[in-house]
Parts: C-alpha cells; sequence; structure tokens
C-alpha cells in the first residue's frame, strides 16, 4: 500500500552573498530600497514538501505517491524521480506555468532574503485524493491554500487517516479553519514556532489540540520533538550530527520518519526517534535531496544513537 504525499514541489536556487545585508542596506533610505547582491556562489536544487517527503520515504524503503502540480520547466525533476523509481502518476503539468520558485539570498550571518513564486502550486485542487488507488495512508503538507483544504476534506471522506502538516503555509489559515483541519486528520504534525500561532489563532492548548487526534508532533529543532498521544507526551531526543551544513528541508526528512513508522504500526518511541534521525541526517548534506545513506547505514546511526535496533 502506498503513502499518498500532497503537497508542492519546487526548485531552489540558493546564492551566497558573502558578507553582511546590513552593510548594504541604509535603514534611513529603505522607502527607496535599490540594492543589488553580488553572488558568486549559486546552486539550483530539488525541493517542495511532496518532492522532499517522498524522496526520503524512498530513502527508508516506503513506498511513496507523491501528488502536486508542476510547470512545463518541470522535465529534470521528473527525470530525477524516475531514476529513483518514485511513481509520478499523480503529478500534474499545467501548460503555460512554471514549477513553484524559491530564490534564496543568504549573507555570512546566515539572514536570508527569500522571493517565492507559487505557479503551477496555485493549481494544486486539480488533483484529487479519490484519483489515487491503493493508498493506506496520507499527508496534507504545505501547498496551495485550495489544495490544502480540498485535500485534507477528500483524505476524510475516503477514509484514510493522514498526517495535517500545514508548515510555512499555517499562516493562510484562520483559527475556525485550523480547527477544521484538526478534526478532520489523524495527526498533526508542526513546528515549535507553529506551534505557538496555531494556538494563537485557535485559541487553543496543545493538549486541546491532542485530544482531537491520535498523536500531536511538535518538533523542537536541536531539542529534539515531542509526541503527544493518549494524554502521555514522549520526548524525542535529537540526534548527534555529524557536521551541520544545511537545516533545509529537515522537517520534511522528519516526516518521512513519521510516514515510515505510522504505516509500519511503530511504537511512537521508535517511530519519533526514527523521524529524528532522518531530520539529523539531513541536516549533514547540502540541499534537500542529496543524501543517500544505505539502510545499514541508517540502522546502524539508530542503534549509535538511541542504544536499541531498528529493522528497515
Amino acid at each position: 500500500m502506498s503513502t499518498l504525499v500532497t503537497g508542492s514541489f519546487a526548485y531552489d536556487t540558493i546564492m551566497v552573498f558573502q558578507d553582511q545585508f546590513k552593510n548594504h542596506i541604509l535603514p534611513d533610505q529603505v522607502h527607496i530600497l535599490n540594492v543589488c547582491f553580488f553572488v558568486p556562489e549559486m546552486r539550483k536544487e530539488f525541493g517542495g514538501c511532496s518532492g522532499n517527503i517522498s524522496y526520503n520515504l524512498k530513502l527508508l524503503g516506503g513506498d511513496p505517491l507523491p501528488m502536486g502540480t508542476v510547470g512545463e520547466d518541470f522535465k529534470p525533476y521528473r527525470k530525477w524521480l524516475k531514476k529513483l523509481g518514485i511513481n509520478i502518476t499523480h503529478v500534474t503539468k499545467i501548460e503555460n506555468s512554471y514549477t513553484a520558485q524559491a530564490f534564496l539570498t543568504t549573507d555570512t550571518d546566515n539572514n536570508q532574503i527569500i522571493a517565492f513564486h507559487p505557479g503551477a502550486m496555485n493549481y494544486a485542487h486539480k488533483n484529487r485524493v479519490a484519483d489515487a488507488n491503493g493508498v493506506s495512508l496520507g499527508i496534507v503538507a504545505p501547498d496551495g491554500r485550495d489544495a490544502m483544504i480540498e485535500h485534507s476534506s477528500q483524505f476524510e471522506k475516503a477514509g484514510i487517516p493522514f498526517v495535517f502538516d500545514p508548515g510555512q503555509g499555517l499562516p493562510m489559515f484562520d483559527g475556525k479553519e485550523l480547527m477544521q483541519f484538526v478534526e478532520q486528520a489523524t495527526y498533526v504534525c508542526v513546528n515549535d514556532y507553529e506551534s505557538q500561532m496555531l494556538l494563537e489563532k485557535t485559541g487553543h492548548t496543545l493538549e486541546d489540540i491532542a485530544q482531537e487526534v491520535d498523536a500531536l508532533i511538535v518538533t523542537r529543532g536541536g531539542a529534539g520533538a515531542e509526541i503527544m498521544s493518549n494524554g502521555d507526551t514522549l520526548h524525542i531526543p535529537s540526534i548527534k550530527v555529524r557536521e551541520v551544513n544545511d537545516p533545509t528541508g529537515c522537517g520534511d526528512a522528519f516526516r518521512s520518519g513519521l510516514l515510515y513508522g505510522i504505516e509500519k504500526k511503530l511504537d511512537w518511541q521508535t517511530t519519533g526517534q526514527l523521524a529524528s534521525l532522518m531530520g539529523g541526517i539531513k541536516i549533514e548534506s547540502h540541499g534537500t535531496q542529496n543524501h543517500r545513506p544505505q539502510k545499514e547505514t541508517l540502522m546502524q546511526r539508530y542503534k549509535e544513537n538511541f542504544g536499541s535496533t531498528i529493522d528497515l
């Protein structure tokens, strides 16, 4: 059975400005801002939540079925996914559009200026959950606003358990809409910042949210994660990373571990630790789909960090 991964596909163009933005932006002149940053370093990466989660789930031996919309420039990304053996039946091309694009410029203080073009993502609601066969689990990851609303409803109507992962799309929704997502979902996963925004918008506590779902997962970066389920709270430690290169995409890697654990009916402690492992391994590589650990490596590092074994 497959895991349906609804969410975005994007190209990430990452540029490095070898100075500090503050040295080139005059605070008293921001009303007439006109600056140019020389960026000798640049790379283009495959990204987007559906693409990233599917990539990591495939590394674990899962069966991801990504669903999203892309533009006419998707050919290199499509070739990459096919090479990985990922089923792209439900990746839909939108004519006369670009695949979503994120342009990120980072300075030496790790400050970022980001421009995001949604492109084909605006049409993601054209895909329907009912069109995918053999699905036993799903996730609603950041995507077009209408798509997130409709796919959540479609998962519920189809009786397919799913993770609601609002991510950077959370600000698009008001408190009432967010509570509707929570009530439809089987699991909710947010980071610490998103959890605070979720509480502010809905007026509820974490305990309230946890009572509505089978599990509420809150990631807290280097401090690990918490899983609230059946009235209990598990504290999941982060792993010891060998080097910190790029945090981009760590959340998506973490979610792949959650999906794998849920699909394989692992207990929450094991599932959380596997998710933590995937997020930690990702941070050691630049880009979101450049880490390629073998299953043997994953199992070895799981044992090194958590003192127990896991069979993938």
